[in-house]
């Protein structure tokens, strides 16, 4: 039968107090370097998200879109800055212009201008709008072709043709009953609009009792207004 003493060990022989010492020693050594590694983990766990990081940052910055180049500059009186020549010979001259109207925003610059013509008493009149946008934060390209929503949603079926050497891009088409005109223009992150419309009954008379002169045919206007965007982009941009 096992006594007591036996079951706590005290059959073995005592030990000197040195070699009790060195156990410690020996004991406390490889607690501290077992330690260690697990410093070298957390500083390469940090490194690693570190450059994780930074690596994600540039690859978002590279799918980053960049920002438009805005080859032009608009300023608070675009009429008396362009008077649209061609287009106002085409039609026989303007007889006014419309208060010009402009806007400073962060994303985008504009400015426009319009000019009214034609009969008397409102018979046959027409109206040249001109419109410049400098888009400073999203590159148009992708859209430009859609139009503005006003053009989408009464001219949808109107098809858009294109214009060659005229900015980056150029598209042309009839409006309205098919007498007047639309033209786009873009170049960089600005886009040039030229909107011609008829108002007013031919059928009515003038004050004279004149019959209102013939219209002119569309690829006259196209012309006109293609000489008169090439103009206003000459005048508009950037030295």
């Amino acid at each position: 039968m096992i006594s007591e003493p036996e079951l706590d060990g005290a059959w073995e022989p005592a030990r000197p107090p040195e070699a009790a010492q060195d156990d410690v020693q020996d004991d406390a050594v490889p607690a501290r370097r077992a330690g260690r590694p697990w410093r070298w983990v957390a500083t390469a766990v940090v490194v690693t998200s570190a450059l994780w990081a930074g690596g994600l940052y540039a690859f978002a910055d590279r799918l980053r879109p960049a920002e438009p180049e805005v080859r032009y500059a608009v300023t608070d009186n675009l009429c008396k800055q362009f008077e649209a020549p061609a287009l106002g010979r085409a039609m026989g001259g303007f007889a006014a212009s419309s208060p010009n109207r402009t806007g400073r925003h962060p994303a985008m610059d504009w400015a426009s201008c319009s000019y009214d013509g034609g009969g008397s008493g409102g018979s046959d009149g027409f109206s040249a709008l001109f419109l410049v946008e400098l888009h400073k934060k999203s590159d148009p390209a992708p859209e430009f072709a859609l139009g503005s929503f006003y053009e989408r949603l009464f001219e949808a079926d109107v098809p858009w043709e294109e214009v060659p050497g005229l900015g980056e891009q150029a598209l042309v088409r009839a409006s309205g009953a098919g007498d007047g005109l639309q033209l786009r223009v873009r170049d960089g992150g600005a886009v040039f609009t030229v909107e011609l419309g008829f108002f007013g009954s031919r059928d009515e008379e003038t004050d004279a009792g004149a019959t209102p002169p013939a219209r002119p045919d569309q690829d006259a206007l196209t012309a006109a207004a293609v000489e008169d965007v090439r103009a206003l982009m000459a005048v508009l941009r950037k030295d």
